[in-house]
């Protein structure tokens, strides 16, 4: 079956309506893929009818552009490419126009592309007034560089400020059955500015799959969720009821977990495409079919009403990662 389309708001950014999250083959949740095996999972993923790749930067770093970027060579005219700039460990948060730029042609030197469709800014730089962030992005796009932009975990009156410079193609926040935030303002005004609404970590980072238990060992060398809240054994244990929720739904609907948390996101809003992280050729076949799974009303309703009777434990992301983002 043809992979459904999606376009991103009023951009004209058309895109399958699932995109592939790439950090994952080299960077935060355990060892880095060989290069090849990278290489052959983006592919796949191509072939099955994802066209919208997301990396950064700041994912390795600068190791999973390269990789992004040597998988899609063959095939760059047929595919949307999103990365970010602005958040390295190397030289923080740093939205200065001089240095957006510089991350610009560096990362289409690693991306052996002449133009980046999406261009995010990773963070919100308090330092660098939003205007001038959009301002250089407009002047990026005028020189062809970029075709469009974004902002990622930010708030509504940050995506106001920016679209009023120019309009954001798209806004890439943390988002799925477990983590609502955007729904209060941010969703709204993405409605009603006509921009697009990229969610990362639309499996909870992993969980919402129902393969972690408390059991599960996260390298803090190589695994971020080390450090997050809601991976302590203890917040594991207490969030279990909504991994049973998903397999309750997920049995009504002959599917599996993981479809049916991708598929309620879908079903939110038509301009929403989420970028699940896929590092293996078996999970791109499991998540592609949550596009064919159909959530009714009362689907819908059910899952609400379930979820309304779990407190969930745990902050989403650690204290410092939090303290970057706004909404």
């Amino acid at each position: 079956m043809e992979m459904q389309k999606r376009k991103l708001g009023n951009s004209g950014l058309e895109v399958s309506a699932l995109g592939m999250g790439c950090m994952n083959l080299s960077f935060g949740t355990g060892k880095a893929v060989d290069t090849n095996e990278g290489i052959h999972v983006i592919r796949t993923a191509f072939e099955k009818g994802i066209t919208f790749f997301d990396t950064a930067e700041a994912y390795g770093p600068l190791t999973n552009e390269l990789l992004v970027g040597e998988a899609l060579k063959p095939i760059r005219k047929e595919v949307i490419i999103a990365t970010k700039f602005g958040m390295i460990s190397e030289t923080g948060i740093n939205s200065r126009p001089e240095h957006i730029r510089k991350v610009a042609e560096e990362s289409l030197k690693r991306l052996r592309t002449d133009y980046i469709d999406l261009f995010y800014q990773h963070r919100v730089d308090p330092n660098v007034s939003i205007e001038d962030v959009a301002g250089t992005l407009k002047d990026l796009i005028q020189e062809g560089k970029i075709r469009h932009y974004g902002l990622s975990e930010v708030g509504a009156e940050t995506i106001r400020r920016a679209h009023a410079v120019h309009p954001v193609a798209a806004v890439q926040n943390q988002y799925s059955i477990w983590t609502r935030e955007p729904e209060s303002l941010v969703l709204p005004v993405c409605e009603e500015l006509g921009i697009g609404f990229v969610p990362w970590g639309p499996l909870g980072t992993g969980f919402l799959a129902g393969n972690i238990t408390t059991e599960t060992k996260f390298d803090s060398a190589t695994d971020l969720r080390a450090i997050f809240p809601r991976f302590t054994p203890e917040a594991i244990k207490a969030n279990m009821p909504v991994v049973e929720m998903l397999r309750n739904m997920a049995s009504k609907k002959n599917a599996t977990p993981v479809q049916i948390a991708l598929a309620w996101l879908l079903a939110q809003k038509p301009w929403i495409v989420p970028i699940p992280g896929m590092d293996k050729v078996e999970y791109i076949q499991d998540n592609i079919k949550s596009t064919n799974v159909a959530l009714t009303k009362e689907d819908l309703l059910e899952i609400d009403r379930e979820m309304s009777k779990i407190k969930v434990q745990g902050a989403r992301l650690n204290e410092g990662l939090l303290s970057m983002s706004e909404d």
